[in-house]
């Protein structure tokens, strides 16, 4: 009986996922929720992470996990520099990079120093990321913008839209590197990449600048009216970062990150919600026909996954609108837990070789 266990971490914006598994079993899986009021008392991500740590313990203790048998902690990679995809154990230079936020800002920075914080007093564990946020595979046509000024850069939920990419692929008796696939990511931040024989060529930045507005994100924002709001007196650089990032998308619409409140508001007749829901599908839509552009129409599959996934109303919404293009498949919720595990549990078996970070 396989006894190697195995503790995934996974901070989001809005909650942290916490998992062990034995082996490739999962034995607990907690999804922590944090309200706005709970995470508004930290300026910063960074500032974060004794509550965050401190939480994932308790639950560990409260479901009584014997924690000296965890051999591997695998956080959620965050916003370090752009990097192949793969397992890297968390070195040095690694956390100082965290730390930093070489690309930005977001919980899934502290993925990997929460998992050396903890692997460090644990008697056999050792701490690593797996594919991060910053996994880079764009063709260098998509980088380029209409200004030499502003790159396009590969920031999006790679791990799940990966994970999902595989179990389609298997679904269908095919190697995700021999297909071409749609995925859209649908949480607190929104991804839609393009997926061309097992590399994401295209993707738009979830975290901080494109794509369909989420529930606290601004998305792709009129560039004009953007640049005179910053430059008018109104709002500091940090407030508009803030419009951007954490206090856009329904949070600036509808007071709520919660996507199914705005749901059931919809559902019961609230048409300032039904109208900001419908819009946020429009937005998905229109996205997922753009990727479908540059695969040139040759589509496998259109796969939705994420929590929002879980609405049927929004799922319709965007199936009405891009069923044309390819046949569209919905895996509500996520598999980033699994596949977290399971890369933590392919390292111990001598499956993967570990990268180092440098």
């Amino acid at each position: 009986m396989e006894t190697r266990r195995i503790l995934a971490i996974n901070p989001g914006s809005t909650s942290t996922k916490i998992a062990v598994y034995q082996g490739d079993k999962s034995v607990f899986l907690k999804n922590i929720k944090h309200s706005n009021e709970e995470l508004a008392q930290f300026e910063n991500i960074s500032d974060q992470f004794e509550f965050r740590k401190n939480i994932i313990m308790k639950e560990l203790v409260d479901a009584e996990i014997e924690i000296n048998f965890i051999e591997a902690v695998v956080g959620r990679g965050g916003l370090v520099k752009p990097i192949e995809s793969g397992v890297y154990s968390v070195n040095d230079r690694l956390k100082e990079d965290l730390k930093i936020g070489v690309l930005g800002q977001h919980a899934s920075n502290l993925g990997g120093l929460i998992a050396d914080n903890i692997a460090q007093t644990l008697p056999r564990a050792k701490a690593y990321i797996a594919d991060p946020v910053v996994v880079d595979e764009m063709i260098d046509v998509a980088r380029v913008s209409g200004h030499p000024e502003f790159e396009r850069v590969s920031i999006f939920h790679a791990l799940n839209q990966k994970a999902i990419g595989r179990a389609f692929a298997h679904s269908i008796d095919k190697k995700y590197e021999d297909i071409n696939i749609i995925v859209a990511h649908l949480g607190g931040g929104i991804s839609v990449g393009a997926h061309r024989k097992g590399r994401v060529i295209d993707v738009n930045n979830a975290l901080d600048g494109e794509g369909p507005f989420s529930p606290e994100r601004s998305g792709t924002l009129p560039s004009g009216a953007l640049a005179k709001l910053c430059f008018s007196g109104l709002c500091t650089l940090d407030d508009v970062k803030k419009m951007i990032k954490g206090e856009g998308g329904l949070v600036a619409h509808l007071g709520t990150n919660d996507a199914y409140e705005v749901e059931q508001k919809a559902k019961a007749g609230d048409a300032k919600a039904k109208l900001i829901q419908d819009a946020m599908s429009y937005q998905i839509a229109k996205f997922i026909g753009e990727m479908a552009t540059v695969l040139k129409g040759d589509v496998d599959g259109i796969l939705l996954t994420g929590g929002i996934a879980h609405n049927p109303d929004l799922v319709s919404y965007v199936k009405e609108m891009v069923s044309f293009i390819a046949p569209v498949l919905v895996y509500p919720g996520e598999d980033e837990m699994k596949s977290l595990a399971l890369n933590g549990y392919m390292v111990l078996r001598g499956e993967v070789e570990v990268r180092e970070y440098s």
